[in-house]
């Protein structure tokens, strides 16, 4: 395999929050020789998520071995997932916002016709739901665990406790009408035919289109790391990964 150098548009404050989350790691388990230093591993991880880099491509580029790779994505990613902000913490951030997001997003998975539960009638694929808050300029606050693409988006939201911790919080938030009967302080366009609304019904939902309009830079946000585009993993670990790229977000954009 040829090996050549390649860029990776991700922060410096990234890599350096990843190398020394590992270091830390390397300390408290009392690791004492590793094929790649922290840094390198962390660059390695790094790849992977955002480039959506192979195990073997990974493993040609750095000179290790593929098990090496995949010991050391796993282990940054556990590391790294385990640091994501919880619900509760979103929601206390999202307390000083006047109102937040939501929306569900599908992450596509290399599933066959036969994995019903994973299959969303509304995107025509296979995949995993995640839901997502977002504060009113966009940016992601928060990613939930991930369910099976079966599942609709209100229904995430309930599974997850979204709707009852923005309600406790008193915090205001627009969805889309996916989230019909969501009810608590979650808003919600009016239903029916466009022709069938009164002038003042259709103002407010074009009012709402343009509020909700921003999600959509929470969900490029998430779907930047090329890994959350196509995954090819078991279904049990997409969660870690989502956690994982919430927690690195969040490093890059709060560093000092």
């Amino acid at each position: 395999m040829l090996v050549y150098p390649c860029g990776l548009d991700v922060s410096s404050r990234s890599l350096s929050f990843l190398a020394a989350r590992l270091r830390e790691h390397r300390r408290r388990i009392k690791s004492r020789w590793r094929r790649l230093p922290a840094g390198r591993q962390a660059l390695l991880v790094l790849a992977h998520l955002r480039n959506g880099t192979t195990y073997a491509q990974l493993a040609a580029g750095f000179g290790v071995g593929t098990s090496t790779v995949y010991r050391y994505i796993g282990e940054a990613v556990d590391l790294l997932a385990a640091l994501a902000p919880t619900l509760d913490e979103a929601v206390r951030a999202a307390s000083t916002k006047a109102y937040v997001l939501l929306d569900g997003t599908l992450l596509p998975i290399d599933r066959i016709a036969a994995d019903r539960p994973f299959y969303s009638g509304k995107h025509k694929k296979h995949g995993m739901n995640v839901q997502v808050i977002a504060d009113p300029f966009g940016r992601l606050l928060w990613a939930s665990p991930a369910l099976p693409g079966a599942v609709h988006d209100v229904r995430a939201a309930r599974e997850h406790g979204i709707i009852d911790a923005l309600d406790q919080a008193h915090i205001p938030c627009w969805a889309d009408k996916g989230y019909q009967g969501a009810r608590g302080t979650v808003r919600v366009p009016y239903r029916g035919r466009w022709e069938t609304l009164s002038a003042g019904q259709q103002a407010v939902n074009r009012s709402q289109s343009k509020i909700r309009a921003l999600v959509e830079q929470a969900m490029a946000t998430l779907k930047n790391w090329r890994l959350l585009r196509k995954l090819r993993c078991s279904t049990t670990r997409i969660t870690s990964f989502v956690q994982a790229v919430l927690t690195l977000h969040h490093a890059s954009s709060t560093a000092g």
